[in-house]
């Protein structure tokens, strides 16, 4: 296949999506805006699904790899109430990589751009337009002013992609406030946070409100706390004092993880794409991940955008005469697949901020649908 791949975006989906092209030969370069790989913190860890996520690393041919970097333990999940209570606790079969074991972003990228041919990735690339060329590809520029050429440019550039513009005009959707902290070494440093977090997952489920922590493979905490959607400016969230004000009358055993946080807490804005959002194929571009079906981030969204590469990567290299008609097909088994995922999405963002949070949240993780789930 001659044909020049760009790949916008050097996250989860645009690597899973180059490593699977050159897996069948197929050669592709992918331009991040980050300076360098270790740029930037990449967040927490992630749950890999078996029909996504793990799914898209086995066509990758990085099976092995992921299990020797995951942690199967990390599936440990605690559910508790603001007095500490505990409502829910999972515990997986110790060892076992049947669920959903646990894998640091940082860990799965790094996995992913150590399978890839050092030039494959273009640092320092920050995409702002892209233009169609006379008969037929793009031109794209960035934001140095350099330029460059592609036939097919693949938008894997997430929430604010900028290849998005060229398929589909959408209003993103503000739906929660998630304010991130982080504790570091916290086995010598706080082993009663330790403790109380496990090896895996805690939740603190309140009413429209909770508070996260999550281990993660350096021994370290990150700390989330998710509230609905409101007027408060984010900048209110950028002191611990006005956190723990929002969480008054909490056990101190749970705020103590609020309290221990270094450096200041990150607020961001949670947004989310119109559920159904479909777009006319346009030859020589598509989407994927975020980019294509922004969802909020409860579990699927990282699984999902590793699955779209996947599929895309598998037409493109089934059908290299005619890449346009891969596309195509690739789009519309997308849509299809992303449709009932995004609703169940949003329906799980709104129960676990709701009044009734603590109750529902119990009757989703222990509902007789899902046995395997809760051994």
């Amino acid at each position: 296949m001659r044909t020049r791949i760009a790949i916008a975006g050097g996250g989860l989906g645009g690597l899973t999506l180059a490593r699977i092209l050159h897996q069948h030969g197929i050669a592709a370069v992918v331009y991040d805006r980050e300076a360098s790989r270790s740029a930037r913190p990449q967040g927490g860890a992630l749950d890999l699904h078996p029909e996504s996520g793990q799914l898209a690393l086995a066509e990758a041919g990085l099976a092995g790899r992921f299990r020797s970097k995951a942690r199967p333990d990390g599936e440990e999940h605690r559910i508790l109430d603001p007095t500490g209570r505990t409502l829910v606790h999972h515990e997986p079969q110790p060892g076992s990589f049947s669920g959903r074991p646990e894998i640091d972003r940082s860990a799965l990228r790094d996995l992913l751009l150590d399978s890839l041919p050092d030039d494959t990735v273009a640092w320092r690339h920050r995409l702002v337009a892209a233009t169609p060329r006379p008969g037929e590809g793009w031109e794209l520029t960035f934001q140095d002013g350099r330029r460059t050429s592609c036939d097919i440019l693949i938008g894997a550039d997430g929430a604010r992609s900028v290849v998005r513009s060229l398929l589909v005009d959408v209003h993103l959707s503000y739906v929660a406030t998630l304010v991130e902290l982080n504790i570091e070494d916290v086995d010598q440093r706080h082993p009663d946070l330790a403790e109380l977090v496990g090896p895996g997952n805690l939740w603190c489920v309140g009413v429209n409100q909770i508070l996260a922590a999550q281990r993660l493979g350096d021994g370290s905490l990150r700390v989330g706390i998710s509230l609905r959607a409101e007027d408060q400016p984010l900048d209110t969230y950028r002191s611990k004092q006005a956190l723990l004000d929002v969480f008054a009358g909490w056990n101190p055993r749970l705020t103590a993880l609020i309290e221990a946080a270094e450096g200041g807490p990150t607020p961001r804005l949670i947004e989310t794409m119109p559920i159904g959002t479909r777009w006319a194929s346009r030859p020589g571009v598509t989407l994927v991940g975020d980019a294509a079906h922004l969802m909020p981030p409860v579990g699927e969204g990282a699984n999902q955008a590793m699955l779209d590469a996947a599929e895309l990567a598998s037409r493109l290299a089934a059908n290299p005469a005619d890449p346009n008609s891969a596309i195509r097909t690739y789009e519309e088994s997308m849509f299809s697949r992303i449709h009932p995922i995004a609703e169940m999405s949003a329906r799980v963002q709104a129960m676990m901020l709701s009044p009734t949070a603590a109750d529902d949240i119990v009757r989703f993780f222990t509902r007789p649908t899902e046995p395997a789930r809760a051994e």
